[in-house]
């Protein structure tokens, strides 16, 4: 016995069991896919028993999101505490101006975590750079995820005060809807109209759900570690990093490049988060449906991150009168809700300027449809303009990325400069010569997203027909394979810092 203590490696278990900031646990870590293998044993064990069952995942939540956070783990806690107890009070209350300070006190906690955590900095460097004497601020840690935590817990208290809603009486099950970790600290922004009454059940994982949600972890995994790491640490990084140093065209190729890696790495994390939430019994909503095949910015917005436009719609821009307000005033609530989603996303005026840049398209797309009438067309033409409205959504989503990843003014400068003055397209070949693995991994990546949506259900079907050793195998084949093309260093997701 005392041979076998020995041996333990004490080190180990403490690092199991403390938080680390250089290396928080993500879904795309060796560790979590350990950890999961074993919560998903005794998750299966206490199946039949919902209290033990409900117990379990919020103590595993609560210590997924210490690996990820550390103390701030207190902040989740207490968000869930105060939104249950506002809740329940809300319920309790049928003063009309009662309700709304319950409302009001809901969003001073919610809003106000987050707006000292998320911008104190960024207010004070705006006010040190008009002042002469500068104000000395502390560091301030930005807890992981809680942007999306404390969006979710207001939605809870407003979808109670508008009659949507009946709030529960059972703190664990708040505290369960509020910190499940799957959808934690990235999304997607799961609603408690939504998750709440799927909690309140025995979980049921059909064959379908675990054909769709194996193929969703696995298409997440391909996306984030094979396309978004690898065009991002071998080519996009060096170009918003030095754009003076490389033309025009490559440049241009570094923004396509973003344009790949952004999406792949964000809805990477919520086909991650949806498939491991189906492989537990629980449904979320889409958040991802092909965006950069839209054929203008207002549906763009209908596919890209989903959860998150149809909240700003429903509790930002309805809240400010949306289209039940004279014609101007429905633009200005528009593109001011673009601009707050934009500043949403980070404390810096670049993503202030990329959601006012949204707005503003937004906007003109709404103008351009009120001056002209939409016209049926059919055969060649239809597909042509159809192609033409894709490529150039597209490009205006593209412009847009360029703010939301450059560093300065100064890098979007730069990139403009060297785009319109120094192309030089005959570098192309170049190119490809000297990133040959690159330009594969950006070809494949656009042909995926581009390929018809049925030939993600085939294979879906196909997996779900598949005996389970099969599906075990095919799993360990896919994690063997990544393994091979993965960086030495795991990449955090781009949206951990929102």
């Amino acid at each position: 016995m005392n041979n076998i203590l020995d041996n333990l490696d004490l080190s180990k278990l403490g690092e199991l069991l403390t938080y680390s900031p250089s290396h928080p646990l993500m879904f795309n870590s060796g560790l979590f896919l350990f950890l999961f293998l074993a919560f998903i044993i005794i998750y299966r064990l206490l199946y039949s028993n919902n209290m033990g069952r409900m117990v379990f995942v919020i103590i595993f939540s609560l210590y997924f999101y210490y690996k990820s956070s550390g103390i701030y783990v207190l902040c989740l806690l207490l968000v869930a505490m105060s939104d249950f107890l506002i809740g329940l009070l809300l319920q309790r209350t049928h003063s009309s101006s009662k309700r709304k300070w319950c409302v009001a006190l809901s969003a001073l906690i919610n809003m106000g975590m987050l707006c000292y955590f998320k911008y104190t900095t960024l207010i004070v460097d705006t006010i040190n750079t008009f002042i002469s004497r500068p104000i000395e601020l502390w560091d301030i840690a930005l807890p992981i995820g809680i942007s999306f935590f404390t969006f979710r817990s207001l939605s809870y208290i407003i979808d109670i005060y508008r009659g949507k809603l009946q709030p529960t009486s059972n703190l664990l099950e708040y505290i369960f809807f509020l910190s499940f970790f799957p959808p934690l600290v990235a999304g997607p922004v799961v609603r408690a109209i939504d998750l709440l009454p799927q909690i309140q059940r025995r979980p049921l994982v059909t064959r379908e759900m675990f054909a769709e949600g194996l193929f969703l972890v696995m298409t997440g995994v391909f996306k984030k570690v094979v396309i978004s790491d690898y065009i991002s640490i071998n080519f996009v990084d060096r170009i918003f990093d030095a754009p003076a140093l490389y033309t025009g065209l490559e440049n241009l190729l570094g923004i396509y490049g973003y344009t790949l890696q952004i999406y792949c790495d964000f809805s990477g994390y919520s086909d991650m988060a949806i498939g491991i939430a189906l492989l537990l019994g629980f449904r979320f909503p889409i958040n991802f449906d092909s965006p950069y095949k839209s054929g203008s910015i207002t549906e763009f917005w209908r596919r890209w991150h989903i959860t998150l436009s149809t909240w700003l719609r429903d509790y930002l821009y309805i809240s400010l009168g949306g289209n039940r307000v004279p014609r101007w005033r429905n633009y200005f609530n528009l593109f001011i809700t673009m601009v707050i989603g934009g500043l949403w996303h980070g404390a810096s005026w670049l993503f202030v300027l990329w959601g006012a840049w949204h707005g503003l398209m937004l906007v003109l797309h709404k103008v351009y449809r009120k001056l002209v009438p939409a016209r049926e067309h059919s055969g060649l033409k239809a597909q042509l303009l159809h192609i033409g409205n894709v490529l150039l959504t597209f490009h205006v989503v593209a412009i847009g990325w360029v703010f939301f990843r450059a560093d300065s003014l100064t890098v979007v400068g730069e990139m403009a400069t060297q785009i319109f003055t120094q192309f030089h397209p005959e570098v192309f070949a170049q190119f490809v010569s000297g990133y040959p693995f690159v330009t594969l991994a950006i070809v494949i990546g656009y042909l995926l997203h581009y390929t018809p949506h049925q030939l993600s259900l085939s294979i879906q079907q196909t997996l779900e027909h598949t005996p389970l050793v099969a599906k075990a195998i095919i799993f360990a084949l896919f994690i063997f394979l990544v393994l091979q093309v993965r960086s030495s260093e795991v990449v955090p997701f781009i949206y951990l810092q929102f």
